[in-house]
């Protein structure tokens, strides 16, 4: 009797090695779709929150700079209105805040839909 060709393949294979290359092939899929981009997330956060918490310390050390300016250099701003370059470092730290929260609200997301239109 003789065996048909498809049997000799059937044969050879087992469920023990469809089932391994399965495990296998599912393990690599779930690296590559799930592992490897969280990965990646979190470098972008990391760098992200790291030069974010840069910037502010920037930002804050310009106020500070901007108020012993205006103390030092405009004496008239001595006595009775030694109050002032506080209030107008004060309004310039509020301007820089509303701006950057416009931008942020803003986003780049609108900004490209309108290009794509």
């Amino acid at each position: 009797m003789k065996i048909p060709s498809w049997r000799k393949v059937v044969r050879g294979a087992s469920i023990k090695s469809d089932l391994e290359e399965i495990k296998v092939l599912f393990l690599r899929y779930l690296k590559e779709e799930t592992i490897d981009p969280l990965k990646d997330l979190g470098r972008f956060v990391i760098f992200g929150a790291l030069g974010s918490i840069l910037v502010g310390f920037g930002a804050v050390m310009i106020l500070f700079g901007t108020l012993r300016f205006l103390q030092d250099q405009f004496r008239v701003l001595d006595g009775s209105l030694s109050w002032l370059p506080y209030v107008i470092v004060a309004v310039l730290a509020m301007i820089i805040s509303a701006f950057t929260l416009w931008r942020i609200v803003s986003g780049g997301a609108k900004r490209r839909l309108k290009v794509s239109k």
